[in-house]
């Protein structure tokens, strides 16, 4: 329950207008800090929420898939530039934002990761990493702006951001497939 707790007290912090503000005014921040953050609040809430919806979810997601589909269509979701700039300027998406990062990603991510079988963890890992390595390739090269609210140099810095992230994931990736983690338990 002291999970719970943690993921509802960060939850609430990021609620908090001048914390969300701060965090939205910097695209980086907006995309790389506060939505992940937002889905690691949902992460550590679930433990309450899996023990209050037992049956569902054992019903509902008893393989992982459901729930880790779910997951990737509201990150993908929230990747698309146009979902950034509304999430800015219509406050239902806004209010959608605070909902379905960490009740329709970071629950069913937490309920779905344990269930997959290594092969499917990796699969989820490698589309993630081809997907940041496009959105870091869009973000760079696109010759528009893409997001009304943000500078043209803030969308290149997102865009390297997806790029490192991209180059961090493909170095865990070829570290796995290496190094058995099973010998060192």
């Amino acid at each position: 329950m002291n999970q719970s707790f943690y993921g509802l007290l960060l939850f609430v912090f990021l609620l908090i207008p001048p914390v969300a503000s701060f965090m939205e005014s910097i695209m980086i921040i907006h995309m790389h800090m506060q939505m992940p953050m937002l889905v690691i609040s949902g992460f550590l809430m679930a433990q309450f929420i899996l023990k209050l919806f037992q049956r569902f979810f054992e019903k509902w997601n008893s393989n992982g898939v459901p729930g880790i589909l779910l997951f990737v269509i509201i990150m993908v979701y929230w990747m698309l530039p146009r979902t950034m700039d509304e999430a800015l300027t219509v406050p239902a998406v806004e209010v959608f934002k605070f909902i379905s990062l960490p009740f329709l990603a970071g629950v069913p991510l937490r309920d779905s990761w344990k269930k997959l079988s290594s092969k499917g963890k990796t699969t989820i890992i490698i589309l993630f990493t081809l997907l940041f390595i496009g959105e870091g390739a869009l973000y760079i090269w696109s010759p528009v702006q893409l997001c009304n609210n943000y500078l043209v140099m803030e969308q290149l810095t997102l865009g390297w951001g997806f790029m490192t992230t991209a180059i961090c994931m493909i170095i865990y990736l070829v570290y796995t497939y290496f190094v058995d983690p099973s010998e060192y338990v």
